[in-house]
């Protein structure tokens, strides 16, 4: 199975908030999709940060949440120990507002929007119920600043605390309003995540 390649967050007018130096060329937007998670493995190498269980979660495994939108459906199982999250999308899945679930509440401190974090996350398309980016199968946590993600991925985060698994439905308008820039999200697509917050600072 191909691995997908890990995705920019931020949009584009936040992008100096984590890379110096963007460019509107499409080589150069490329190689700054792999900067966050280039930095949390070394991070991770260093100071023998926690992985990303890669296994699927069991098919059999309840749902944790699961939403009806404005099209098609979700339902989502949070990460274990020992498994990735599962999302399961009767397409296409649309919604037209940001809504989030926490699946487990963790005993950390409180993610604010000043905060760094350490996440695991999967990243699903509601058009077609694809992969579009996924910690997990690469195995290790992306860190990048609360602040400089897109809106629905900033409302799953700030609030809540370290050690949550949560999971949020974003429609286009806080997601990638135009698509992303190499096709895999296309504009009017609605997105679902699964994370887990490992840290924040």
């Amino acid at each position: 199975m191909k691995t997908p390649k890990p995705l920019l967050l931020v949009p584009a007018a936040a992008c100096a908030l984590i890379l110096a130096g963007c460019s509107s060329s499409s080589d150069t937007a490329a190689e700054a999709t792999t900067t966050p998670s280039a930095t949390a493995q070394a991070g991770a190498q260093e100071s023998s940060a926690p992985t990303c269980p890669s296994a699927p979660a069991p098919a059999d495994a309840p749902a944790e949440w699961q939403l009806d939108g404005v099209t098609g459906a979700i339902s989502v199982t949070g990460q274990t120990d020992t498994t990735a999250p599962g999302i399961t999308v009767d397409t296409p899945f649309t919604v037209d507002r940001t809504q989030v679930k926490t699946l487990e509440t963790g005993d950390g401190p409180q993610v604010t929007a000043q905060s760094t974090v350490l996440v695991c996350y999967v990243g699903v398309d509601g058009r077609d119920g694809s992969v579009f980016d996924s910690a997990y199968q690469r195995g290790t946590p992306a860190a990048f600043p609360a602040s400089g993600v897109v809106p629905g991925f900033r409302q799953a985060l700030v609030g809540q605390t370290v050690g949550s698994s949560v999971a949020v439905a974003i429609p286009p308008a806080d997601g990638y309003p135009q698509g992303t820039p190499d096709g895999a999200i296309k504009a009017g697509d609605s997105i679902v995540f699964a994370l887990k917050i490992l840290a924040a600072r």
